[in-house]
């Protein structure tokens, strides 16, 4: 990981957009799922999620997800800083990308972690679920930005060591 911020050029692309939906965002939440290489089995688990969203609410699955990543993206984030002997724990801006990748990671987290045992729930029916949970401002991936905002607010006080 360099010291230095990259120059525009030198950042990594984002990805096409996918077919279906012709969004970028979706592009780079199937690659978020991608499993050893299985990109094929990615898009279907999504689509696949994509189509019980539309079913369960009545409305474009592309706006129920946007909303549910929004919703779900961190503001604030905390990165350990070394003060003298003592290690601070200071609240940051998060960046828009970042905040967004953060946000399908934690939605992936939590359709993984919901499951119920022996694997009798698909993966896309869980998937549904929380990200109609995600648009509504609940379920675990909310719950864990809502703590690292929780978290950011309680070392406010460390905020003036950010350089």
């Amino acid at each position: 990981m360099p010291r230095k911020p990259l120059k525009p050029h030198e950042r990594r692309p984002m990805p096409p957009p996918d077919i279906k939906y012709n969004s970028v965002l979706v592009a780079r939440f199937i690659n978020k799922i991608n499993y050893r290489g299985k990109k094929f089995l990615a898009e279907k688990l999504v689509y696949e999620a994509f189509d019980i969203v539309k079913q369960k609410t009545n409305d474009d699955p592309l706006k129920v997800f946007t909303t549910a990543v929004n919703n779900a993206k961190p503001l604030l984030e905390v990165k350990p800083r070394r003060v003298g002997g003592a290690t601070y724990q200071v609240p940051v801006e998060v960046p828009n990308t970042r905040g967004e990748t953060l946000a399908m990671r934690w939605i992936i987290e939590a359709a993984r972690a919901n499951r119920e045992p022996k694997g009798f729930k698909r993966f896309s029916e869980s998937l549904a679920e929380e990200i109609i949970l995600a648009s509504k401002k609940e379920g675990n991936a909310v719950k864990k930005k809502d703590d690292l905002h929780k978290m950011a607010e309680a070392n406010r006080a460390f905020a003036h060591y950010r350089w």
